[in-house]
Parts: C-alpha cells; sequence; structure tokens
C-alpha cells in the first residue's frame, strides 16, 4: 500500500522520501521499483534503514534538510506492517510475549509520534501538512493470532486522534485510512488468510478485496487542498467491507 501511495502521489506531481526496510535479495525489485518512479520526473530520496532508530530518524531528516531545506513536508505517510502474529495461547508452538507486542506496538504506533514530533521540531512540515496512516477493522474485533497487531492499530488510531487536536495549532491533520481486507504479503503472513479472504469476498458489497490503488486513491484525495477540514477521522476504504 506504500508503494502504491508513492506512485499515485508521484503522479500528481509530489517529490519523495522513501523508508523501506528491505533484505539484499529484496532490494533489486525494490530499486525497479524506484527507478520507475524516478522516470516520471519525480525526484527521490530513498534509505532502507530501521525506522525506530534515533541515529535513522536523524539521517533522514539531515537528508531531508540538505534536499529540501524548511517547510516542505506536505505529507507523513505511515505504512509499517512489521507485527508478531503468534497465538495468544498454542499447544503446538510459541505464543506472544511482552516483548512480541512491544515491538508491534513500537513499529506500528508509537514510532507515527515519534517521527511526527521530530520533523516538527525540525521545521520541515509545509503549512497545511498532512499525516495518513493505515489500520485495520481489527484495531476494533478479536482476530485470531492478531492481538499484537489488533492493539498496535487501535493506538495508532489513538495517537492519531491526539496528533490532530495537539498538533492542529501548527496546520497538522492527521487521519487513518481503514482498508479492507488487501491481497498483501502481510495479509499472506496470517494463518488462515484464505479464510479471511474467501469471508471477505463474499462479505464485500462488491465481491472483491480492497487493492492497494483503491487505498492509495484516497491517500491522494486527503492531500488535497480540499481535504484540508478532515482531521482526525478513521476513514474505512473498503468498498461498504465495513457495514456488511
Amino acid at each position: 500500500m506504500g508503494l502504491a501511495a508513492a506512485k499515485k502521489l508521484s503522479a500528481h506531481g509530489m517529490n519523495l522520501c522513501l523508508i523501506h526496510r528491505n533484505t539484499r535479495s529484496e532490494l533489486t525489485a525494490i530499486d525497479d521499483a524506484f527507478s520507475k518512479i524516478k522516470q516520471e520526473g519525480t525526484e527521490v530520496l530513498s534509505y532502507n534503514i530501521d525506522v525506530i532508530k534515533p541515529e535513522s530518524r536523524a539521517t533522514v531528516i539531515n537528508g531531508l534538510m540538505a534536499q529540501i531545506g524548511e517547510g516542505k513536508v506536505r505529507c507523513l505517510l505511515h505504512s509499517i506492517a512489521k507485527g508478531n502474529l503468534k497465538a495468544m495461547t498454542s499447544e503446538e508452538g510459541s505464543v506472544l510475549e511482552k516483548d512480541d507486542f512491544l515491538i508491534t506496538f513500537q513499529n506500528m504506533a508509537l514510532i507515527l509520534y515519534e517521527w511526527t514530533k521530530h520533523l516538527k521540531e525540525a521545521h520541515l512540515f509545509a503549512e497545511d501538512a498532512r499525516i495518513i496512516s493505515f489500520t485495520s477493522e481489527g484495531s476494533g474485533k478479536a482476530i485470531r493470532n492478531y492481538a499484537a497487531v489488533s492493539s498496535a492499530k487501535a493506538a495508532l488510531e489513538a495517537i492519531t486522534r491526539s496528533i490532530a487536536l495537539e498538533f492542529a495549532p501548527y496546520g497538522i491533520r492527521a487521519n487513518c485510512i481503514q482498508a479492507g481486507v488487501t491481497n498483501t504479503r502481510s495479509l499472506k503472513m496470517i494463518p488462515g488468510n484464505e479464510k479471511i479472504i474467501k469471508q471477505t469476498i463474499n462479505r464485500n458489497p462488491y465481491q472483491r478485496l480492497t487493492t492497494p490503488e483503491d487505498v492509495a486513491n484516497v491517500v491522494y484525495l486527503l492531500c488535497k487542498d480540499e481535504a484540508a477540514w478532515i482531521n482526525g477521522s478513521i476513514i474505512p476504504v473498503d468498498g461498504g467491507e465495513h457495514i456488511s
């Protein structure tokens, strides 16, 4: 979803700073995708780093300062899917531990505030900046093997609402997109994903899964001037999946 959003924003004239975490074996495909974006005339900074490390954040902020100067970051998009999918109880394998919750929470929730805070302190946000993150229906319902992610998503939504309130005097808007079930690598890692996909197709009014491009379209809409009065919202982007 993050890459789809990057492509959409690039197509509408936004330059990009792409922060990702990939193994060496994945880099060829990632670099190819980034190269295609650059070929469209988009300026791209990219960092293959661990976003939760303070030194990584400093590297990116210094790079942005050198490249664009102050007051230019129009959108901060959080699209991190690093979480634990262990069960709470199991007769066969390992179960969730405290550290599993903490790692998931740090990557999928708390880091949004950390980056917002430090970008603001560096005066990098534009006067009408947008902070957008991806949540899921699991933030408010129990799903097997999803407890760590579910709690992190609920926290992400709460942090977003607080950012929307407390950073509003600085021109910042913050919203969460609640994507429908989307056929991503993250979905395939959830135990029982085949059953989830089948149930979702039957449940969705349009009888299909959400696509990354569906979500990217709404990221773009939230970045438009006309979306300035949308703040502190959890926005379902699922074709009506949540109403059924």
